[in-house]
């Protein structure tokens, strides 16, 4: 069979990083790991074409080339996502759809025209597929029904089939599941709450795979929690730091993991050994009675910025997220969140406005408290949504705190302010001797250090405070002077993409009556789990 494996656009948000993206000449972020994992998954002698829709488009002879058409995403690329079943079924093709979102909402990819849904993860429900399209059935739904797939049978992802240079980070997973209990967060709905892993031998043949086919840039390591099963990521991390030695430190890597990080300075140590150098925190809001409402209490064990100083003087640059409009959150969030961000000199910041996915403990709670006027099918992740749900506080009150807290964060000065504060703070890493022999790299990285320096250094009217910073970077600290750069690089999609959160928030606000604008509910404040 020739299939064609699909992975619709996502919209712009915090993670679409246009402005650098452009300014690196890549195309988009990351690469479709769910769907090249689906096609190490089916049947080797079948013919595999990938149309990544963030880099190119379906053409007319992708859809004449092939006999059967899978399609892949998350909750934010649903509206290119039932876009491509429409478009699949047009061309009378049959439609097999998974992933996290049709997990979560079947109905919407069945309206939309598709045959099969194979739905859970996919080590488990994709055979079952393969044995009805041997069968011959035309269509189906395949669960898993409770049981969660054994990581270390998932096969090495077909990397091969990925045009290298459309992106500017390789994905790899780990694990699946965490074992917190954010009452906002799917990912402990779909994957559960003990953390499955790969083992150190299959993760080290990914590298290598990846290694092999010329890769030399960054790595994300997609887990939700890296460190969610810290017994096992613990040998993980010194089998990669040998492998990273060996190999002359190809990758520099990237991760997401929870703020008790800073509670293991082991594990902090074996991270920098294995050459990591980002990680993405949840911290959502440094409001502590709101953690406690939303059953994130790992947050609230111990001062929030106190950690992230912990993190990043061991040698981890943090990027952080955060949340407004939680239960019984009191006004004046956005300056919170802004002096805690000037505090805790975090870089980038991710700010979004609640939203209620479906299947989480959020969703059913305000289900049974009648606060879904628009149901489930609003809900979303990117930056510039409302809440989808009845909020303890005016709509607008939370929508204008929105604006403002990513439009204060990402003025000039501010940012460069904490950027500094950040590299100054960051630890002292082993200095590594990289395998180099990447000349049109190295002629594009100092291409784009020329833009950024006309635009920081000349352009803004923070031209003075950045040449400052640059001095003193270059005389005291020289050894953070690429982070300081990097940072500045990433600024270039943040800046101006706080303007399309205004725009698009308030053109959603416009189309809202008075009385939706002011609407809120007195709710008394859910149980607080003593967890």
């Amino acid at each position: 069979m020739r299939i064609l494996l699909l992975y619709p656009k996502f919209p712009p948000s915090y993670w679409s990083y246009e402005g650098l993206l452009k300014l690196i000449g890549r195309k988009t972020l990351l690469p479709p790991l769910s769907l090249i994992t689906v096609a190490a998954i089916l049947p080797q002698e079948w013919e595999f074409r990938l149309v990544d829709c963030n880099a190119t488009d379906v053409t007319d002879g992708d859809w004449a080339w092939a006999d059967l058409v899978l399609v892949s995403g998350m909750i934010v690329q649903k509206p290119n996502m039932l876009e491509l079943i429409r478009q699949a079924k047009q061309h009378n093709k049959s439609v097999a759809v998974g992933g996290p979102y049709v997990t979560s909402v079947p109905q919407d990819a069945e309206a939309a025209g598709a045959d099969f849904l194979v739905l859970d993860e996919g080590e488990i429900t994709i055979p079952l597929f393969v044995e009805a399209l041997q069968r011959g059935e035309t269509s189906g739904t395949f669960r898993a029904e409770g049981e969660k797939a054994d990581m270390t049978q998932s096969p090495i992802p077909r990397y091969d089939l990925l045009n290298f240079q459309d992106y500017s980070e390789m994905g790899l997973q780990f694990s699946r599941g965490c074992p917190f209990l954010c009452e906002f967060c799917d990912i402990i709905i779909l994957y559960g709450r003990k953390p499955r892993t790969k083992t150190p031998k299959q993760v080290l043949a990914e590298l290598q795979r990846i290694y092999d086919l010329g890769w030399r840039r960054s790595m994300f390591l997609v887990d939700d929690n890296f460190i969610g099963n810290k017994r096992a990521v613990k040998p993980l991390l010194r089998a990669m730091a040998q492998w990273q030695e060996e190999h002359g430190y190809p990758f520099s890597l990237t991760t997401e993991a929870s703020v008790n990080l800073a509670d293991d300075p082991e594990l902090l140590d074996l991270m920098i050994k294995a050459n990591f150098r980002v990680v993405f925190i949840g911290i959502e809001t440094p409001d502590v009675d709101s953690l406690r409402l939303t059953k994130k209490t790992q947050n609230t064990r111990r001062p929030l910025a106190e950690q992230i100083h912990t993190i990043t003087s061991a040698g981890l640059r943090v990027m952080g997220s955060f949340i407004i409009g939680f239960d019984d959150e009191k006004p004046g969030a956005d300056q919170r969140i802004i002096d805690f961000v000037d505090e805790a000199g975090i870089p980038h910041v991710m700010v979004s406005m609640l939203q209620a996915l479906p299947t989480t403990h959020l969703m059913d709670r305000l289900r049974q408290e009648g606060r879904l006027p628009q149901q489930d099918d609003h809900a979303n992740l990117h930056q510039s949504c409302l809440t989808n749900f009845v909020p303890t506080r005016p709509l607008r009150q939370l929508a204008q705190e929105h604006i403002n807290c990513n439009w204060q964060l990402y003025e000039p000065d501010r940012f460069l302010a904490r950027t500094y504060q950040h590299c100054m703070t960051l630890g002292e890493r082993p200095q590594h001797k990289k395998r180099r022999n990447i000349k049109i790299q190295e002629l594009r990285e100092l291409s784009v250090l020329f833009i950024l320096l006309w635009r920081h250094g000349f352009q803004r009217r923070s031209r003075f405070q950045f040449w400052r910073y640059l001095g003193l970077i270059i005389r005291n600290k020289p050894s953070v002077l690429r982070t300081f750069i990097v940072c500045c690089a990433h600024f270039e999609h943040f800046h101006s993409y706080r303007e399309h959160i205004r725009d698009d928030v308030e053109t959603q606000l416009a189309r809202l009556s008075p009385e939706e604008l002011e609407r809120f509910v007195e709710t008394p404040s859910p149980t607080i789990s003593s967890a």
